[in-house]
């Protein structure tokens, strides 16, 4: 099995397609922002570290992220194949990969980069709702998404709240600096021929399309 690593801006329904991959397939499923959260409550003194930057809402040190990523992926469960959410971000941090995944004897195998209008991507996020009580996300201006009763929860009837990043100026902030970081990112690896885009409008279909890819590569490599 190949190892993926996902690109999308937030709001692209990156996560949505990791889990569907891990489902059928069996790869691991690593996004990197649970990574951080595991290694934030171990209990150790790197633990300790790791809350102290996010605390003060700074960015922690990649160094730490780039001992926990190497830690994840040497697990048995990515033996077979990992999906990689959230990691790299930038061309250092691919620089960086590389050099983990030759001291590991691992392939880089395939980027998949999920491309979505920009219009999109502010519906997508600027109408998310999150439950108070389970956390149940909802979309207001998605019919197939939006909660029964405006403001309540279907599941637990808590109330939904949109979170303080998810306003259009935050989000147009995270857009910019988003396309800003990765545009070296998708250049460094098309140039290697590891690249797939894939648009992400509908999920199904973008399951089709990166199913069709892995499916290519497989007969490749037979």
């Amino acid at each position: 099995m190949k190892n993926i690593i996902l690109l999308a801006v937030q709001g692209a329904g990156k996560g949505t397609l990791a889990q569907a991959l891990s489902d059928k397939y069996g790869y691991a499923n690593i996004s990197m922002g649970e990574v951080m959260r595991n290694a934030r409550n171990d209990g150790t003194e790197r633990a300790k570290v790791i809350a102290e930057y996010q605390d003060k809402g700074v960015l922690v040190p990649f160094e730490i992220t780039l001992e926990l990523m190497k830690e994840r992926i040497s697990k048995p469960d990515c033996e077979n194949g990992y999906i990689l959410d959230g990691f790299p971000r930038d061309l250092a941090q691919a620089e960086a990969y590389d050099k983990v995944l030759a001291e590991l004897h691992k392939d880089i195998g395939v980027v998949i980069n999920l491309t979505i209008p920009e219009n999109l991507i502010y519906e997508r996020i600027a109408g998310r709702r999150t439950c108070k009580n389970c956390g149940k996300i909802y979309n207001i201006y998605s019919s197939k998404l939006a909660p029964k009763q405006e403001g309540i929860c279907d599941e637990c009837q808590g109330e939904l709240y949109q979170r303080s990043d998810d306003t259009e100026e935050a989000i147009k902030v995270r857009v910019e600096t988003y396309f800003k970081s990765t545009a070296p990112l998708i250049d460094y690896y098309k140039n290697r021929g590891i690249l797939y885009e894939v648009p992400s409008i509908d999920k199904d279909e973008t399951m089709i399309e990166v199913e069709k890819i892995l499916n290519q590569i497989g007969e490749k490599n037979d």
